[in-house]
């Protein structure tokens, strides 16, 4: 009887292992608020994080089905990077090994799995630095996509479309650096100069030279021409790859406004807190407001000369009298 015992505990013990193993290898909920919206949420869409040699990080991402039907998703790693393109935010790099490339450090359990409509998978990925690695960023993605077949009712499109999101990694291997970013410029979108009305859209262009991903932010301060500060937008940080232009643009909005502005742009690099600044001028003339004025100061002068002749008129009558 005592032999009986430890075997029936580790029958026990083993039979959820076993489950798993022939099941999903992640750990799968059911949503309780899973509408059909007719796609597939992956989440979060950025992981920034500082390792040093030979230390291993796990970071968990959440992929939920919402497609109104079974689905069965499929897990790539790829490296990636940034653009002299300005408006490219990152390129995916697929089978090509990048020059900070990170898809050999990153490893996931299965590559392949299906969920029912309304279930959210765990999918586990674990970072892997190795010990000789050189201090510097690492950079990589993973994607999850899935395969609408052809005539499926998704979109108005009837052919299979493949849908990938992906999840970026940005990883910093502890350790001395190259970090070098500069404001490059700054300005209206397209350089415009005169406006009507607001809003202004402004466009800030950063560059990164150094060797590691860099996240400058700051704030644009707009002066009237009597220096007065009469608006201002704060910039939450925004990341630029390594040998890279990334332009970020921004939305500022106050009415009324009329003549000339002035706006400056404060931007912390990233790094040992240097601060680039930038200003240009620009001309505010709400040309509509400016006709409506001017059509009613028409107005105006008609009805007082109408009211001064008429005036004028009474008056030689009188005399005539």
């Amino acid at each position: 009887m005592k032999l009986r015992i430890p075997i029936l505990i580790s029958v026990l013990t083993l039979t959820p292992f076993l489950v798993f193993a022939q099941g999903i290898p992640f750990s799968v909920e059911k949503l309780s608020d899973a509408g059909e919206s007719r796609d597939f949420v992956v989440g979060p869409g950025k992981v920034e994080i500082v390792l040093n040699p030979g230390e291993e990080r796990t970071v968990d991402l959440k992929v939920s089905n919402r497609m109104g039907v079974e689905r069965t998703f499929l897990i790539e790693i790829e490296d990636f990077i940034g653009s002299q393109d300005p408006a490219q935010t990152v390129v995916l790099l697929g089978d090509v090994r990048g020059p900070y490339s990170l898809k050999d450090y990153l490893k996931v359990p299965a590559f392949e799995f299906t969920l029912e409509h309304g279930e959210r998978a765990t999918v586990p990925v674990t970072i892997s630095i190795p010990a000789d690695e050189e201090p510097g960023g690492r950079y990589g993605s993973v994607i999850i996509s899935t395969v609408t077949e052809k005539g499926e009712k998704l979109s108005s499109a009837s052919a299979a479309v493949i849908s990938r999101i992906g999840t970026l990694f940005f990883v910093r291997v502890s350790g001395e650096a190259e970090e070098s970013g500069i404001l490059r410029s700054f300005r209206t979108k397209n350089g415009k100069k005169f406006f009507s009305k607001s809003p202004m859209e402004f466009e800030i262009l950063y560059e990164n030279s150094g060797s590691v991903h860099l996240n400058p932010y700051g704030e644009v301060r707009i002066k009237n021409i009597l220096g007065k500060e009469v608006g201002a937008v704060f910039i939450d940080p925004w990341f630029t790859m390594p040998d890279s232009l990334r332009l970020r643009e921004i939305s500022w909005e106050k009415n009324p406004l009329f003549g000339f502005y002035t706006a400056e742009a404060s931007i912390n690099r990233g790094y040992q807190n240097i601060i680039d600044h930038d200003q240009f001028s620009f001309l505010v003339l709400p040309w509509k407001l400016i006709l409506v004025s001017l059509a009613l100061i028409f107005i105006f002068i008609l009805i007082l000369r109408f009211i001064f002749k008429r005036f004028e008129f009474r008056r030689k009558k009188t005399e005539l009298n």
